[in-house]
């Protein structure tokens, strides 16, 4: 069995064939021929912590898998990180294991690379400036990505925590192409929206970031930072006249604060998702419409990016000989 840690996760999987493999792993989800149940919820009370199980079989690229996550919020001030994960990988053929990945990293780079593949369908192609709420472990890669599929020239960070966001601001400067060098710090979120072509929510906020009436149309919105039922980052008024599309439909409705909650308060109805993003990829469904739309991809995060990642991560490393292989017997 191989085994890849987060460094050399770093350096196999450039964000542009990240984008790639989740693409083809949302439209195997949307035409039948992935199984990914719901994931399982295992809560910690003690540490207010949370376990995810989450598994995943792509038929169409005959990747099986299984990532194991917990989401624990009060390492936020410490040296640990929120998330952490590992993500195991097997023969689909014969059920022998692979490969054993770090699936902290992993996790950042396939939400990033979801948010590009909807980028890609949805934003509009002369989107220019990305606005950025949040500055956690998955900010970055989602900066990576809206920048990997759309000519950024600026990014604005929106942040509670100023040395955060000026931690990220130094990250992305040193990056280099496609990410601009004009990258700044901005306090107050109606400032920022002002100019925003392309919004990425990254935040585990309760309560919405701005105001609908702050939002300039056009603008295409990815709400990834979410991930349960009393959580929401974006207003219901905002939901409700948005083109909305969802990684999965039963995950997004059992899961995603961001639209239960407009449904709660009779704001929508569960037949105003327009499309799963596989779909669009697939071309079974429309996007944008017009250049005024307002856009909106909601992801609570799905097993098969990361087995479609680890995948490629699996590929990638023996063809370079990364890794290290360890014998179970």
């Amino acid at each position: 069995m191989l085994i890849l840690s987060q460094t050399e996760l770093r350096q196999l999987v450039p964000i542009g064939l990240a984008i790639d493999a989740v693409a083809a792993a949302f439209a195997q989800l949307s035409s039948g021929q992935a199984t990914v149940p719901l994931r399982q919820h295992l809560v910690i009370p003690p540490a207010d912590g949370l376990a995810l199980i989450m598994p995943a079989y792509l038929g169409g690229s005959a990747a099986l898998g299984v990532k194991l996550l917990t989401l624990f919020p009060q390492n936020a001030v410490g040296p640990l990180p929120v998330i952490q994960a590992m993500v195991a990988l097997f023969d689909p053929a014969d059920g022998q294991p692979l490969a054993l990945l770090d699936g902290t990293y992993l996790t950042a780079l396939r939400t990033g690379a979801a948010s590009g593949v909807a980028t890609r369908h949805l934003a509009r192609a002369d989107a220019r400036v990305l606005v950025i709420f949040g500055a956690g472990a998955t900010a970055l890669h989602q900066i990576l990505a809206v920048c990997a599929v759309r000519p950024i020239e600026r990014v604005l960070i929106v942040n509670r925590s100023a040395g955060r966001a000026a931690a990220l601001a130094d990250q992305l400067r040193a990056v280099g192409a496609p990410v601009p060098a004009d990258v700044q710090l901005v306090p107050e979120a109606r400032v920022a929206l002002a100019e925003a072509d392309v919004v990425c929510l990254a935040t585990a906020s309760p309560t919405p970031l701005f105001d609908d009436a702050d939002l300039r149309p056009g603008t295409h919105i990815n709400g990834i930072g979410s991930y349960a039922p009393h959580m929401q980052e974006l207003p219901g008024a905002t939901v409700a006249r948005a083109l909305v599309v969802v990684d999965q439909r039963a995950a997004a409705w059992a899961e995603a604060g961001d639209l239960v909650i407009p449904r709660q308060q009779g704001l929508i109805e569960e037949q105003h998702i327009a499309a799963e993003l596989g779909e669009l990829v697939a071309g079974q469904a429309a996007g944008r419409s017009s250049a005024t739309q307002v856009t909106f991809f909601k992801s609570v995060g799905n097993a098969a990016q990361d087995v479609a990642v680890a995948q490629l991560a699996y590929a990638l490393a023996l063809k370079t000989g990364a890794g290290v292989h360890v014998s179970l017997d």
